[in-house]
């Protein structure tokens, strides 16, 4: 028997990017494992991961190009060749790119976080035919908007340290699901005597396993870090050398602090002004007076609402503040991704537009619901007549679902759809192309939670007749009739291409390095702003952002109250007296693995997690079938009555497949597709709704639900 070890790495969206092992026997994969050597990794995989061939060998995977038979949605296809296949799709596009290409739109996001079958060779293609643009908005830019603003760039600490700090704050986080290295980070860091904090509207697993706990209801967290703000300032827990020497602004954030007394942000966020005391003092008192680390673990949940960009701005000045970005455990992490040096052009190549520099229209990809709807008003804003879906599902992930669904079947929308199974999106196809999976494609990868490049080596041959996604748009821009050189990079050109290798943080890390060793770590400084050095064009962290006057913002952090929320819609709470949120189930990974029978076992079926006392108020017991709803639609969901929801709030993990619910919705039914303050994200979790009990659907034995596991 033929055994090998092929280095490779996850995927998958999340902060983590584990280095694998992966374990080939005559040519199948047989073990995915954690490498040991990978300081990140340290050889443990999430539970997801672990079963990583359970995904690739699946039964239902997709190894034939498919044409639809049935009507759209119900995912009724019959088998076809793929030089039908892209003939088909080729035709399609030339003629509706005859009209007007930007009737043509890519649909995308991060179901693979690779640098080749992510962004490259698709993005050429679409360059090419001047298809409209795709602001991809669905995760992060909220957040990463806010940090370019602040810090310049998506950077941070590195958490390779942050077992050395004595206080680390988890905000709008729960890494026991979604980043799991971190959390064993945070472990040792608790053994050695670091005070943990959560700060979360729910209990999540990792929430009952800190010190304290802080729930503030969704969409006050801007509130709240001006409150400490405050508070710094009001005791002179300030580092007031960091300040003068790194920072932009700090009189005129004092000045707006001022406002945001701990008594007024506690009635804002609905929390006892004691805990922003408490927090406040202890972050600035161990900081400034003791000159020990502190750290903030900054996460997207409190970003998906109203205000969430401006919100993350606030929580990262408080680094500052303290000085606590002069130690390798101290400052704070949301992103580590623009520390890489990667050479967008040289992937993306966005010279091939039409007239580049000038740009087509661009569509958010928040809102495609309203935009498939939108008829369009002839030039600069066609009716969208084609859509190219890879590495997403939108049509369960997408805010305000009924509308994405009801965009995605019309009948005169061609929609191709790249994918390894039939999801709900594919469902929706008039061509279905089977995609490999990362054990059978080349790729390389950075992170956002630490700071090595990683290789993906193909371990095994593609399954049945399913191409890496850089071979379907190669093949595509051949029959477009797409001559430039670049569209016949193979993929071990593009990873090459894609590393700024004269950058001094890529000194000796190249594609051929890379995949020999499987990860190496970019050449930072333990504390990259020990010293200030911040990539904002003024060097220094900015409290004022003159970037941000110039666009048309408030300069200051600010707090900028939810959409819906009883001191802003007052009518809408009347109806809807229950805030929302939709955070990651621990065996899924956004509508990923949803598929996979082991981890959909493990989650049970879509449940509610709702405070025993609004369960009270409306008749709700542990294990009662439950309908939560407002005005844009309604699921079902087994209740679970249990306090680590607070009171105000109903919590709904997510994210399922709409085909695999019992009632065929899921979370995004209920949220809205309105936008961030900055970065033109959603505000998943800016959504109000009324729950009742589904009368007529038998219950589980309350015995089984009545404790949240």
């Amino acid at each position: 028997m033929a055994t090998r070890i092929i280095r490779a790495a996850c995927p998958h969206d999340c902060p983590d990017t584990c280095a694998l092992l992966v374990t080939v026997e005559d040519g199948r994969a047989v073990k995915v494992a954690g490498d040991p050597d990978h300081p990140g990794t340290q050889g443990v995989l999430c539970t997801k991961v672990s079963r990583y061939t359970e995904r690739t060998y699946h039964p239902d995977r997709l190894l034939t190009p498919m044409k639809r038979v049935g009507r759209k949605g119900e995912g009724k296809f019959a088998p076809i060749g793929w030089d039908e296949a892209l003939d088909l799709i080729a035709t399609r596009l030339g003629q509706i790119a005859a009209r007007d290409a930007q009737a043509i739109l890519p649909y995308s996001y991060a179901g693979t976080m690779g640098l080749v079958q992510g962004e490259s060779m698709a993005a050429r293609f679409f360059h090419k035919l001047g298809a409209s643009l795709l602001d991809r908005t669905i995760c992060a830019s909220a957040g990463a908007t806010a940090l370019r603003y602040t810090y310049g760039a998506s950077v941070g600490m590195d958490v390779e340290h942050v077992t050395e700090a004595k206080l680390i704050v988890i905000w709008g986080g729960n890494p026991i699901a979604s980043n799991l290295h971190f959390w064993t980070r945070v472990q040792e860091a608790k053994r050695r005597g670091a005070t943990l904090v959560a700060i979360d509207p729910y209990r999540s697993l990792s929430a009952e396993k800190c010190h304290r706990h802080i729930a503030p209801m969704p969409g006050t967290d801007g509130a709240l870090a001006l409150a400490l703000i405050h508070v710094l300032i009001r005791d002179d827990l300030l580092d007031h050398d960091y300040i003068a020497r790194h920072t932009v602004g700090f009189e005129a954030l004092r000045e707006r602090a001022q406002a945001f007394t701990p008594a007024r942000a506690a009635q804002i966020c609905g929390i006892a002004a004691d805990d922003i005391e408490w927090l406040a003092g202890l972050y600035g008192r161990l900081a400034v007076r003791e000159h020990l680390p502190v750290a903030i673990r900054l996460n997207y949940g409190m970003q998906r609402a109203h205000g969430g960009g401006q919100a993350v701005r606030a929580v990262a000045c408080l680094p500052s503040l303290v000085g606590a970005w002069r130690q390798p455990a101290g400052g704070l992490q949301l992103s580590t991704s623009g520390f890489f040096p990667v050479d967008g052009q040289a992937l993306q190549r966005p010279d091939l537009l039409p007239g580049w520099p000038a740009l087509p229209r661009t569509v958010n990809m928040s809102t495609i619901g309203d935009a498939l709807l939108d008829t369009g008003n002839g030039a600069g804003r066609p009716k969208i007549e084609a859509l190219v879906v890879y590495n997403s599902n939108p049509v369960a992930v997408a805010p305000e679902s009924a509308k994405v669904a009801a965009g995605f079947a019309r009948e005169d929308l061609f929609t191709v759809v790249l994918e390894h199974f039939r999801t709900d999106t594919a469902d929706y196809a008039d061509v279905l192309l089977p995609a490999t999976t990362q054990l059978e494609h080349v790729d390389v990868h950075k992170a956002y939670g630490h700071t090595y490049f990683l290789a993906n080596n193909a371990a095994v041959a593609p399954l049945g007749e399913a191409l890496p996604n850089t071979e379907i748009f190669r093949r595509l821009a051949q029959r477009m009739g797409f001559a430039d050189a670049c569209f016949t990079d193979s993929d071990e050109d593009i990873a090459a291409q894609a590393i700024l290798r004269d950058d001094p943080r890529a000194q000796g890390i190249s594609w051929e390095t890379l995949k020999a060793r499987g990860w190496q770590k970019l050449n930072l400084p333990a504390a990259p702003f020990a010293d200030g050095g911040f990539p904002t064009a003024s060097g220094k962290c900015e409290f004022y952002s003159e970037a941000m006057r110039r666009d048309g913002l408030d300069p200051l952090p600010a707090y900028v109250p939810p959409y819906e929320a009883p001191a802003t819609a007052p009518e809408l709470a009347s109806r809807y007296p229950l805030a929302m949120i939709s955070p990651p189930a621990r065996n899924f990974l956004n509508s990923t693995f949803v598929n996979v029978d082991s981890l959909r076992a493990t989650e049970g079926e879509p449940h509610l997690d709702i405070h025993p006392e609004d369960a009270a108020a409306r008749g709700i017991e542990a294990g009662t079938m439950v309908r939560a709803f407002n005005d844009r639609g309604s699921l079902l969901a087994r209740a679970r009555v249990t306090d680590r929801a607070r009171r105000g709030l109903v919590v709904g993990l997510s994210i399922w497949w709409k085909k695999l619910a019992a009632d065929g919705k899921n979370a995004n039914e209920l949220t809205s597709q309105r936008l961030t303050d900055l970065g033109r994200a959603p505000v998943f979790y800016d959504c109000l709704v009324e729950v009742e009990r589904a009368d007529g659907v038998v219950s589980a034995p309350a015995a089984e639900m009545a404790a949240a596991p």
